[in-house]
């Protein structure tokens, strides 16, 4: 860990925090999702630069070391993609790679849909890209599937969410997001909340699995202790913003080389009609381009810690084909 070089750059308005590693001609660039950090990709990190890449994955704005703009608006998809490609420019650095998980893997696509011109190929994880609906909003259809209770609607009012987390361990709250296993939609009844679900947790004292240390949680926890979790929550509350925003590309498919890889326990696998898009064409129709998609098996969420060597093998056995001699 200690070859991770951190650095400060100047993009789109913030500062950005960028951990980096190795030097070669071309570059991996991880994007993370909730509630996660930079640190998800160490693994992937070391691996890829020990095999000639370099590797930088940033702390996303409202997160970890990076600047966290009070306002919610300031969190759309093309912000996001904003600070991603003024980053490269600000490093000097023309097309990458990507790597992206959960919220991440949504910016990538996003960044791939808006700018393919700085892609060369992208492994996305977990969350697989779907089509603009010009009928129906995002939440309003995730309300209308899983009720009010479903952690995403839970997240939409400003304060509510935070000041349910705020009665939380935070430590506790990291391994309950990062070990869970169920595949099932999360849901948080509001006279329970997430601090209630941390009690259940404690009362079964569940031990961390050989991926996960106490220094991990312990690293989690320190940045999210300072910095609090606002920032992720209003990347879920302008998901009806980018919908909005995201008119002009309804229709529009994603042509970048895309590989997809996602753990059977993922709930987002499990999501109503998502094996079917994947499997039955549907997906593929959309990213014309995609050329592989993996299913990890007795692999949940949070894959790429879970399963180092088998993700950091698959990303390079794709991204070798497009790398520079």
């Amino acid at each position: 860990m200690e070859k991770i070089e951190h650095a400060t750059v100047r993009t789109n308005g913030i500062n950005m925090h960028v951990a980096s590693v190795g030097d070669g001609p071309d570059t991996v660039l991880f994007i993370h999702g909730f509630p996660e950090l930079w640190y998800s990709w160490r693994h992937q990190m070391l691996s890829l630069a020990a095999l000639g890449y370099r590797a930088i994955a940033p702390d996303l704005r409202g997160y970890g070391g990076t600047d966290a703009p009070p306002r919610v608006e300031s969190y759309t998809a093309f912000h996001v993609v904003g600070d991603l490609v003024g980053m490269l420019d600000a490093l000097g650095i023309g097309r990458v790679f990507v790597v992206g998980h959960d919220w991440g893997a949504i910016m990538a696509w996003h960044l791939c849909l808006v700018r393919p011109d700085r892609v060369k190929a992208l492994v996305n994880t977990s969350v697989a890209w779907f089509p603009r609906n010009p009928e129906r909003k995002p939440v309003e259809s995730m309300r209308a599937m899983f009720g009010d209770d479903y952690y995403v609607c839970r997240f939409q009012e400003p304060g509510v969410a935070e000041e349910d987390f705020a009665k939380a361990d935070i430590a506790k709250l990291i391994q309950l997001f990062l070990t869970g296993r169920d595949p099932s939609p999360p849901i948080v009844p509001k006279d329970v909340g997430i601090s209630g679900l941390i009690k259940l947790l404690d009362q079964q004292q569940v031990e961390l699995p050989s991926w996960l240390t106490d220094d991990d949680i312990s690293y989690y926890a320190t940045q999210f202790s300072r910095t609090g979790f606002t920032g992720g929550f209003n990347y879920y509350r302008c998901l009806d913003l980018n919908w909005e925003l995201s008119a002009p590309w309804t229709g529009a498919r994603i042509e970048v080389p895309v590989k997809f890889i996602v753990g059977d326990l993922d709930l987002t696998y499990h999501f109503p009609g998502v094996k079917e898009y994947i499997h039955d064409g549907g997906f593929k129709k959309a990213v014309p381009n995609l050329e592989d998609v993996v299913v990890m098996e007795g692999v949940a969420h949070f894959l790429q810690q879970e399963k180092p060597q088998e993700v950091t093998a698959h990303i390079h056995d794709f991204i070798k084909k497009f790398s520079s001699p």
